[in-house]
């Protein structure tokens, strides 16, 4: 039997993706799915790829919302238990590196892209827990958020906002999983590094700048060693594995780092190796 039949998974952010490829996989694995995204027509593609992959339309629940409105929040939770009757995992994905539409980085980004960058990556976390909890307080279940190498201790000039948040985030992984354990609910977290997705483009490069810019990264091993940018499915197999309780019942409030090596190398060694071999 699949090991996710009968249980119910929210995920923000699956109209493209980290989210749809965990929407594929938890689906494929027996779940009922809500997907959710702004864009309908994105959303669409993904509720045709799980039917087209086998999934029933029945484990599917499709909800076009804004995850940082309480509005759109309360349509996600409500949906699900009307068509599912109960909720088990709550991913946390959706999120984003805002740019500021002044061109303007640094400390000079307007304190506007400021409440817009962590109401998406930080708030509307903290709101979804909070609505879902009561559910996964019956089932025993699962949170999963999705932070970034982004918010590790390396300086993020250009995307100061979006670091903030993702640290932010890794604080609150770790303080909900303490408090919400005693409810029998997990809460743990993933880090991706740089993962092919929709994420650059969503900062202002077209397709193929956004395919230059991982083929760039990919070919530099002081970026990421292992010489090739992640895939989605690499991120929500252990969206999965953390969602699984028989696999990683020992594991409270932590966060799986995958970004193929980035953190543990500096640019200044492939500059020392570089000066020191002429």
């Amino acid at each position: 039997m699949p090991r996710f039949t009968g249980k119910t998974v929210i995920i923000t952010g699956s109209s493209n993706g980290i989210g749809r490829s965990a929407a594929l996989l938890f689906a494929l694995d027996g779940a009922n799915v809500t997907i959710t995204g702004r864009n309908s027509e994105r959303l669409e593609e993904t509720k045709q790829l799980l039917l087209k992959s086998g999934v029933s339309e029945k484990q599917v629940n499709s909800v076009v919302a804004d995850v940082t409105s309480s509005d759109g929040q309360d349509q996600l939770v409500k949906t699900t238990l009307d068509k599912f009757g109960r909720i088990d995992v709550l991913v946390n994905n959706a999120g984003a590196a805002i740019t500021d539409n002044s061109g303007a980085t640094g400390t000079d980004q307007s304190l506007d892209l400021y409440h817009k960058t962590l109401h998406l990556n930080l708030q509307a976390v903290v709101e979804m827990t909070k609505k879902v909890k009561p559910h996964l307080m019956k089932t025993k279940g699962e949170i999963v958020n999705i932070s970034s190498i982004g918010g590790g201790p390396h300086a993020q000039p250009d995307f100061i906002y979006y670091a903030m948040a993702k640290a932010a985030l890794d604080q609150y992984t770790r303080s909900a999983a303490i408090d919400l354990i005693q409810h029998g609910i997990r809460v743990n977290s993933v880090s991706p590094g740089i993962v092919s997705t929709g994420f650059v483009g969503a900062m202002g490069l077209d397709n193929q700048a956004s395919q230059n810019f991982y083929d760039s990264l990919s070919v530099r091993k002081h970026c990421i060693p292992a010489g090739m940018a992640g895939n989605p499915e690499d991120i929500a197999n252990i969206i999965l594995f953390l969602a699984d309780r028989k696999l990683s019942s020992y594991i409270i409030g932590q966060s799986i780092v995958a970004d193929g090596g980035s953190t543990l190398v500096l640019g200044l060694q492939a500059d020392m190796k570089e000066l020191s071999s002429q």
